[in-house]
C-alpha cells in the first residue's frame, strides 16, 4: 500500500494543512479515507478526482467530511467527470448529514455516490480487506484496518482511549493515530488521544510503526511527538504530502 496524506490538521485546517484526508492507493485503486475541510484542493495536486474509487468517512464530524461539497462540484461541473458513482461509506445518516451541508434538506447526492453504511466486522472495498472497530467519540466513529498483500494499515479515525481500537490495531505494520489532545489535566474523556496515549495504544498494539496525526493548529505538535516517542520509538509525526510505504 502507498499511503498519502492529503490533510492532517486536527480539528480544522491549519496553516500548513488541510483537515483529515489520506489517499490509500494498491494496484491502481484509489481510496479516500476521510475528506476534511480544505483537503479537496490539497488532493488535487495528488490526484485527479476522477481516479479516486471509493470515499470511507470515519465520522460525520466537519474536520473529516466536509469536503465532500467541493468533490460532488467537481463531479458535476468541470466536465472531466465520467459520471460514475463513488462509493461513499459512512456511518448510518452520512446521505442526509451531507446533503444539508452541501445544499439543504433537499439536495440529493445520488448522482455523484453510491452511500453504504459502515458497520462494525470485516467487508472489502477494491483490493482491500476491511475491518472497523467503534471508537470512544461522542459520535458514532469509526477506525478502520486495511489489509492487503499481507500488510496492514490501521487509521483510528477519532477516538479516546480505546481497548477496541488496540485490538483493531493489533500487529498492524503501521497505526496511523491522531493525537490532539495535549497532556495536561482536565482533559474531556471519550474525545482525542494525547501523544502519550497514541504511544502506549501503539505499545499495546504492537505494531511496527506509528505515523502521528489529527494535531491541532493551537497544539504542540513537537510534544505530542516527544510525549509519544518516549513510549514508543518507532513514532513519526505526518506531514500534509507526505508519503509512505506501509
Amino acid at each position: 500500500m502507498k499511503l498519502t496524506v492529503i490533510g492532517c490538521s486536527g480539528s480544522g485546517p491549519g496553516p500548513a494543512s488541510a483537515a483529515s484526508c489520506y489517499l490509500v492507493e494498491h494496484d491502481g485503486f484509489r481510496l479516500l479515507l476521510d475528506l476534511g475541510n480544505g483537503a479537496f484542493g490539497s488532493l488535487l495536486a495528488h490526484a485527479d478526482p476522477e481516479t479516486v474509487d471509493a470515499v470511507f468517512l470515519s465520522h460525520l464530524h466537519a474536520d473529516h467530511c466536509l469536503d465532500v461539497a467541493p468533490f460532488v462540484v467537481w463531479h458535476r461541473y468541470s466536465g472531466r467527470s465520467s459520471g460514475k458513482r463513488v462509493p461513499l461509506y459512512a456511518p448510518a445518516g452520512a446521505e442526509r448529514r451531507l446533503a444539508l451541508a452541501y445544499d439543504g434538506a433537499d439536495a440529493d447526492l445520488t448522482d455523484v455516490f453510491d452511500f453504504a453504511d459502515v458497520t462494525v466486522g470485516t467487508s472489502t472495498i477494491g483490493p482491500f480487506e476491511v475491518r472497523t472497530a467503534r471508537t470512544a467519540h461522542p459520535v458514532e466513529c469509526h477506525a478502520v484496518r486495511l489489509t492487503v498483500g499481507g500488510r496492514s494499515l490501521v487509521y483510528t479515525g477519532d477516538t479516546g482511549p480505546s481497548e477496541r481500537v488496540v485490538e483493531l490495531a493489533r500487529g498492524a505494520d503501521v497505526l496511523l493515530a491522531e493525537a490532539a489532545h495535549p497532556p495536561g489535566p482536565g482533559l474531556p474523556t471519550g474525545l482525542h488521544l494525547t501523544g502519550r496515549e497514541a504511544g502506549e495504544h501503539a505499545a499495546a498494539a504492537g505494531v511496527g510503526r506509528l505515523l502521528l496525526t489529527h494535531v491541532p493548529a493551537w497544539v504542540d505538535e513537537i510534544g505530542q511527538l516527544f510525549t509519544a516517542s518516549a513510549v514508543f520509538p518507532e513514532t513519526e509525526l505526518v506531514r500534509a504530502g507526505a508519503t509512505y510505504d506501509v
